[in-house]
């Protein structure tokens, strides 16, 4: 089992700045992919970044050039820096995990609020 607690978020004004964080505990193993995604009420989630724990990158169409993922594998964490934030930013944000391999479990955090005012 992999716990995720997320931290940041909040309400912020269009073109502001947000960071959101997320640590992971439990069985952690070595090799694996963490990111975020994010789900408004009436849609479904979608992706919006992922990092693996080497390093390769992956951003939504949508947040290229505006969101930066990191992550830092001696603590377990993963952050994401949201710059130049707009109102249809706004959603719930849901840190996940997951083993690399076939098939392995996706663990999510408990989600945080993100709000973008026009």
């Amino acid at each position: 089992q992999v716990q995720l607690v997320e931290s940041g978020g909040g309400l912020v004004q269009a073109g502001g700045s947000l960071r959101l964080s997320c640590v992971a505990s439990g069985s952690i193993q070595r090799s694996n992919t963490m990111g975020w995604y994010r789900q408004v009420p009436g849609k479904q989630r979608e992706l919006v970044a992922s990092i693996t724990s080497g390093g390769i990158t992956n951003y939504a169409d949508s947040v290229k050039g505006r969101f930066t993922i990191s992550r830092d594998n001696a603590k377990n964490t993963v952050s994401l820096q949201m710059n130049s934030l707009k109102p249809e930013d706004t959603a719930v944000y849901y840190c996940y995990w997951r083993a690399t391999g076939f098939m392995t479990s996706l663990y999510w955090g408990q989600g945080t609020q993100v709000t973008v005012s026009s």
